[in-house]
């Protein structure tokens, strides 16, 4: 029997137990991290299931069934720096509530194989690389990449890794643990205002939306800032200023999203005009086109705002993942999923990268769940939803569960 009531309780534990005053503290590879798969582990040794760690650090939790096809339900337990109590980690517990459920239904052996993953590092917050667990298995890894990222003290990923028993050179082989996978789904909070601002406690995702991420550094003249008259200023701020309110007309033109994350000056003095200024831009949309589209308008902006200024432009490339979109039967079998459990469905993309995106990429059908989130806000200890939603997302994921069963069943025959 399903007990939602029972996700609630466990996640509180859990932020008992990796959590302080600040928020979540299960950073991927650190002792609270630990302390989370060690919680988890604890709770899966009373099920009928075999628990590994994969070659990558991925932890799975198998319950055989009478077929050898797989249901892959995911999440993960590490979180950012001072984060929330749910990103994540309510995908994994509640995946752990189904599983329980099933194996009560069907006396531990359902009609397909469930598999239950807690992915190491989706969040990327201590190396910088997100999604590493996933993209490891899903074959979307370049080790030489990988073994150049540090942390802010210094330690190497392969450092880190080898403290967990994970080493790094081996961590493609988890690509073996996708072998037999027909579906995969994810649950996880919006981590945006759209379902509250709705009124809806649920949503079927779309699928996830591509990112283009880049340097843009403008070159001005380094000039004194008492003598200087402001007309013939060569002032690579002000070009840099004057774009960072140009992207929002850009974001708007194509129904995107732009972001300035950091801005760098150079000699970044009080007495001089800036010479050299920096800045990010991360773009996103669930349209191929038209995120190519809002990089080029953005090129096209930083060159004639910087001739304008009198300085020059130069562009660099830092990472970019296309348009992700999810199985449409996986997405319908969820949005009828969510009817079962309340009045309304809304479909909508996901703004936040998933490992469900590289499961996806990996050519797996692939859903996501999303639940609201209270005023949209996540990776902070005020991270939050209604505990009466919390409960609802648990019995849609089990009702969504069965759908995918189902629907394994009829695509194998």
């Amino acid at each position: 029997m399903l007990e939602p009531q029972r996700t609630v309780s466990e996640l509180k534990a859990l932020r008992q137990l990796t959590g302080d005053d600040n928020g979540a503290q299960r950073v991927a590879f650190t002792e609270k991290w630990v302390a989370a798969r060690d919680f988890l582990k604890a709770r899966l040794a009373q099920l009928p299931v075999e628990v590994h760690t994969d070659p990558a650090g991925n932890l799975w939790a198998t319950l055989k069934g009478d077929s050898e096809r797989e249901l892959l339900i995911g999440g993960h337990l590490d979180s950012v720096p001072n984060g929330g109590w749910l990103d994540g980690c309510l995908n994994v517990l509640a995946g752990l509530e189904v599983l329980r459920r099933l194996n009560t239904q069907y006396s531990g052996k359902p009609p397909v194989t469930v598999r239950l993953v807690d992915w190491a590092d989706e969040e990327g917050a201590r190396f910088g690389r997100s999604l590493y667990g996933s993209s490891a298995a899903s074959g979307h890894f370049d080790v030489a990449q990988m073994a150049k990222l540090h942390d802010r003290d210094g330690v190497s990923l392969a450092d880190a890794l080898k403290q967990v028993g994970v080493t790094l050179e081996d961590a493609p082989q988890a690509q073996a643990e996708l072998k037999n996978a027909a579906a995969y789904l994810e649950l996880h909070i919006e981590q945006g205002p759209v379902l509250e601002g709705m009124g809806l406690p649920l949503g079927a995702v779309l699928g996830t939306v591509g990112v283009e991420r880049h340097t843009i550094t403008f070159h001005g003249q380094a000039a004194h800032a008492g003598s200087t008259p402001m007309n013939v200023r060569r002032d690579a701020f002000l070009a840099a200023g004057r774009f960072g309110q140009e992207i929002y007309t850009i974001a708007e033109r194509h129904g995107g999203v732009c972001t300035i994350g950091s801005v760098k000056t150079l000699p970044g003095i009080v007495t001089s005009v800036v010479e050299t200024c920096e800045i990010t831009l991360d773009q996103r949309h669930l349209n191929a086109e038209k995120l190519a589209a809002m990089w080029q308008d953005a090129q096209d902006a930083a060159t004639r705002l910087a001739e304008e200024g009198g300085c020059t432009v130069s562009f660099g490339y830092l990472w970019n993942i296309e348009p992700i979109l999810f199985n449409s039967d996986l997405i319908d079998a969820c949005e009828a999923a969510i009817l079962e459990v309340t009045p309304t469905a809304h479909r909508l993309p996901s703004g936040p990268l998933h490992d469900a995106a590289e499961v996806a990429r990996a050519g797996i059908p692939t859903e996501m769940l999303f639940v609201q989130s209270l005023r949209g806000i996540s990776h902070n200890k005020i991270e939050d939803t209604l505990e009466e939603h919390i409960e609802l997302c648990v019995v849609a994921l089990d009702k969504l569960t069965d759908r995918a069963i189902g629907w394994i069943g009829e695509e194998r025959t």
